[in-house]
């Protein structure tokens, strides 16, 4: 009897012209499904949950989405493609979610990226950062907000170049986020710096990074400057090792992500001082839009927000920012206002371009510095996205017509 009454209903809105997924969202809110892996990095994820918690409040404080509730579904997905790819299956079929947001290993976003072209589902992918995501394997279901490989490595090429090193080496994590990075850094260098060697590539495992031998590879190679594109605990394990054996000492490091406070803070007094890296150092930037979120956040969380934190709040202020555009809950609607779509940002207005669906949210460049005890960044300027991607023709010739 049930079963019939839930066809009846089916046949009903159908007749109606609305699909049974509009029936969901008609009931006073709109669901949005969340994906990341809350379990494998919490040093990120749990300062991008507070993030985005803290971004459902305001946008329901201020009347939600249209007048309809926001609500985020999420799941966690242990770092593992598989397991990723099975919560959006979820999030989509029994949870009926309009959108799916989120993920942080590159491996993992391509993987829910290629679900939504699949299912012709929207995907706002929040931190990885793989270039393939809105290039080489980008499609019109999904749009990215994080600054890229591409947009990052030119950021940092930019004071690279610029120091006298001839001889180069890199460590960086072996799968596809480290591969990317590695590989668009060489590039953009090499191109700038054509008289420069690349005498030794490092490739642990992501996780897993045994930074002895790591670190007596790179130090036989005798480089003049080292690339890294560890995080987290590998970063830790490659710093104090380092540290050790000398290897940083009279050696330019150029570094992604090690200003971000969720890994710089735990290297405390064995923070390196002088490394070229991009972060957040939220204790140095005094603008008005950046005051009203820090504000906020220390108001809900009484701690001080980490890059993660600004991630999940902006992902879902542009997930509201789509949907209350659209009006609607189709995907083709949401694809139609995303593109070209600007909202503000603790870090000023960003836009999603429409050739690529990459937006044009920045990154801070600076260097690392000790200050009592604690790693900061110091130096730091803000790098507008929109200044660091390549041309119309360059991006279309890399990603795929839809």
């Amino acid at each position: 009897m049930q079963r019939r009454v839930l066809l009846g209903t089916a046949l009903a809105l159908t007749l109606a012209g609305l699909s049974p997924s509009a029936f969901a969202q008609s009931g006073g809110e709109i669901k949005i499904g969340e994906i990341n892996s809350y379990s494998l990095l919490p040093a990120f994820t749990e300062p991008y949950r507070k993030g985005w918690q803290l971004a459902v409040e305001e946008i329901n404080a201020a009347g939600g989405i249209n007048g309809k509730k926001l609500v985020v579904v999420s799941k966690d997905d242990g770092g593992k493609p598989a397991d990723a790819l099975t919560a959006a299956n979820e999030l989509v079929s029994n949870e009926n979610v309009v959108m799916l947001t989120g993920t942080f290993l590159s491996n993992i976003g391509l993987a829910v990226s290629d679900f939504a072209k699949q299912k012709k589902v929207f995907f706002l992918a929040a931190e990885p950062l793989s270039d393939a995501v809105t290039w080489s394997k980008g499609n019109r279901y999904t749009f990215r907000l994080r600054p890229s490989n591409y947009m990052q490595a030119a950021m940092l090429v930019e004071a690279a170049a610029k120091l006298p090193a001839k001889r180069w080496a890199t460590i960086a994590p072996n799968y596809e986020y480290g591969q990317s990075a590695v590989g668009v850094f060489k590039k953009l260098m090499s191109e700038k710096r054509p008289d420069i060697q690349w005498v030794e590539e490092q490739w642990p495992p992501q996780g897993k990074i045994d930074a002895g031998p790591v670190v007596q590879a790179v130090a036989a190679a005798n480089p003049e400057a080292i690339l890294n594109v560890e995080f987290g605990a590998d970063l830790v394990k490659l710093v104090r090792e380092g540290n050790t054996r000398g290897l940083f000492k009279d050696r330019a490091v150029v570094s992604f992500l090690t200003g971000e406070p969720e890994y710089l803070d735990p290297l405390k007094d064995e923070t390196p001082e002088g490394w070229i890296v991009t972060g957040y150092p939220w204790y140095s930037i005094k603008t008005p839009e950046h005051d009203a979120f820090l504000k906020a956040y220390q108001a809900k969380y009484n701690d001080y927000p980490r890059l993660g934190s600004i991630v999940g709040y902006e992902t879902i202020k542009a997930a509201a920012a789509i949907l209350a555009k659209a009006n609607s809950t189709d995907p083709e609607k949401m694809i139609a206002a995303a593109e070209g779509l600007s909202l503000p940002s603790p870090f000023g207005e960003i836009t999603f371009r429409k050739i690529d669906h990459q937006s044009t949210l920045g990154a801070f460049v600076g260097k690392t510095a000790l200050k009592d005890g604690k790693g900061v960044m110091v130096d730091s300027v803000y790098r507008k996205g929109s200044d660091y991607q390549p041309s119309d023709t360059e991006v279309e010739k890399m990603r795929p017509k839809d």
